[in-house]
C-alpha cells in the first residue's frame, strides 16, 4: 500500500477514533459526523487504490457503488451503509431543530469500525 493510501487510512481511522470519544461525551451529531467521514476516507482510499479519485461527496460514494458493490468486490450493504451516514451526518452538520441520537450514533460508530476493517481487508489482499 502506497504512502497516500496508508494516509487516507490512518485519517479514517483517526475519524473513527475521534467519533468514539465524541460519543462517549454524548455528542451524538459530531460523532455521526466523524463515523461518516471515517467511511468516507475508507472508501476514497478504495477508489484512489484502483487509480480513481473524484471532487465530490456524490462522486465518491458512487463511484464506491460502481467500483466495489455493483462489481461485487464489496458486500453492497458497504455502499449503502455509506449513503445513509451521508444522511444521517447531514442531519448532524446541517439539519435546524433535528438531532442526531444516541442509537444512530452508536450505530454508525459500530458500522464504520467494521466498514474501515473490510476496507482494509481488501486492500491488503489487492495492494
Amino acid at each position: 500500500m502506497n504512502d497516500d493510501l496508508a494516509m487516507l487510512f490512518d485519517k479514517a481511522k483517526e475519524s473513527l477514533d475521534a467519533s468514539r470519544l465524541l460519543h462517549e461525551q454524548n455528542f451524538f451529531s459530531f460523532s455521526a459526523s466523524r463515523s461518516y467521514y471515517a467511511m468516507f476516507y475508507a472508501a476514497e482510499a478504495m477508489l484512489a487504490g484502483i487509480g480513481l479519485s473524484y471532487s465530490s461527496h456524490g462522486g465518491v460514494i458512487g463511484g464506491f457503488g460502481r467500483e466495489f458493490a455493483k462489481t461485487g468486490k464489496i458486500d453492497p450493504k458497504y455502499h449503502r451503509w455509506l449513503i445513509d451516514a451521508q444522511d444521517i451526518r447531514n442531519i448532524g452538520d446541517y439539519g435546524v431543530g433535528r438531532q442526531v441520537t444516541a442509537a444512530q450514533s452508536e450505530e454508525m460508530l459500530t458500522k464504520a469500525g467494521e466498514f474501515i476493517d473490510k476496507a482494509f481487508e481488501i486492500m491488503a489482499q489487492t495492494f
